[in-house]
């Protein structure tokens, strides 16, 4: 299960901030994977929304964003084209690149899928594409212009209605998309290819599937989404695409290489997205969290706060402790919980806080540390797991004198 998406933007080929969602997986992060919608679409439709987390799912976490003008982005739609949509693209890899990791998989949806085609040689780090209703070239959605086509190439531009919304197009689109050679890049790829397609697909046909999978070079693969309509709208459709990808992806973007396993300390790298007053983006080794404050003290709620990450700390640290007493001893706990509740309260207050509040002054941090466990146990053992749980490294490390040592860095050079 996948942890809630998290706002981002960078900068498109206009220079227009692009409006972008980041899906993490709750664990380890075994790749990265970037969304291209469908022509005149979003980021959040309900096919990109599902196939993000089933891939979160995987381990795999995934950057979809809205190209320039449509969805949250900003520019102008009738000054971009399917040229623009590419670099777009390459920004959002540059970006991943540059904050996180760069995408090993590529997927795209109707015209986002002929744009990751067009696009993967150019992005190394990608091993792997998948499309889903792709068309085979890019001038494929000038059916979708009718008669206006003539208008556009007579006056220039013309306002076209796609999908119940009016968009003008210019002729410089058309240009640019008439020019476009996918098929030709496609059989440059040297990358995995995957091919999903709709036979019923009246947007469009299952010939574009035969002329991508015929151009693709191994291995390559085709599945058919059966009764499935262009934009996957039943969600039945959509998770059984989701569900595909990911199985699939997983062959293709896991690192073979042999890890060294080591006991060398990870730290800990926290970075602010510029997005809201507190959110940060949490790194710890191949981990990827965000850390946040509440809405009522400005923050978006986006992740845990600070305290909040203390608190887990103790109580993981806590049930660790306790599940290696137990191997130890042989006791049978079932299934351990811990939860950990933290208030600042005023030192003259916190009747059980001991010697921690001896002599203290204003307020002072009050964990309450509450431990479940599924087996049944005598006071005994319950006298003795208290004990172990208050040797918990985190434990003793809040209630010692730990040494914090703080420098500035010094600028790197250009």
């Amino acid at each position: 299960m996948g942890v809630k998406p998290i706002k981002l933007s960078f900068k498109g080929s206009s220079g227009a901030e692009l409006s972008a969602r980041l899906d993490l997986p709750a664990g380890a992060v075994r790749a990265y994977a970037l969304f291209a919608h469908c022509f005149t679409c979003s980021k959040d439709i309900s096919a990109a929304r599902r196939i993000a987390q089933a891939l979160t799912n995987d381990g795999i976490a995934v950057l979809r964003f809205d190209f320039t003008g449509l969805g949250g982005s900003g520019g102008d739609f009738a000054s971009s084209n399917f040229s623009s949509n590419l670099q777009d693209l390459l920004l959002a890899a540059d970006y991943m690149r540059q904050n996180f990791e760069a995408p090993k998989l590529l997927v795209g949806h109707s015209l986002g899928g002929a744009a990751v085609l067009a696009v993967a040689k150019e992005i190394p780090e990608v091993t792997a594409v998948a499309t889903i209703g792709a068309p085979s070239t890019a001038d494929h959605v000038l059916h979708n212009f009718h008669v206006a086509l003539d208008t556009i190439r007579e006056h220039g531009e013309a306002t076209v209605d796609l999908a119940g919304r009016p968009f003008k197009i210019k002729k410089q689109f058309v240009d640019d998309l008439e020019q476009q050679d996918v098929r030709g890049r496609i059989g440059e790829l040297k990358k995995a290819v995957l091919v999903l397609h709709s036979p019923l697909d009246e947007t469009v046909g299952i010939d574009n599937a035969s002329e991508i999978f015929v151009a693709a070079k191994h291995p390559k693969s085709f599945v058919s989404l059966d009764n499935a309509d262009h934009l996957l709208t039943k969600s039945e459709d959509a998770d059984y695409a989701a569900r595909v990808i990911a199985g699939w992806a997983c062959r293709y973007i896991d690192d073979t290489t042999e890890k060294v396993v080591t006991d060398a300390p990870v730290n800990a790298v926290v970075e602010e997205t510029g997005l809201g007053k507190f959110q940060n983006m949490v790194k710890v080794g191949p981990h990827r969290m965000i850390a946040d404050e509440p809405e009522s003290v400005g923050g978006l709620d986006s992740g845990p706060s600070p305290y909040d990450f203390v608190s887990v700390a103790l109580a993981s640290c806590t049930s660790m402790t306790l599940r290696i007493y137990a191997g130890f001893k042989k006791i049978d706990l079932g299934r351990v919980r811990v939860e950990v509740a933290h208030q600042k309260l005023p030192a003259d207050h916190c009747g059980d806080c001991g010697a921690v509040a001896e002599g203290k002054t204003g307020k002072i941090d009050r964990f309450e540390r509450t431990i479940h466990v599924e087996g049944e146990l005598d006071e005994e053992t319950k006298t003795k797991l208290l004990e172990i749980a208050d040797k918990c490294p985190v434990h003793r490390t809040l209630e010692s004198s730990a040494a914090v040592i703080t420098k500035i860095a010094e600028p790197q050079s250009a």
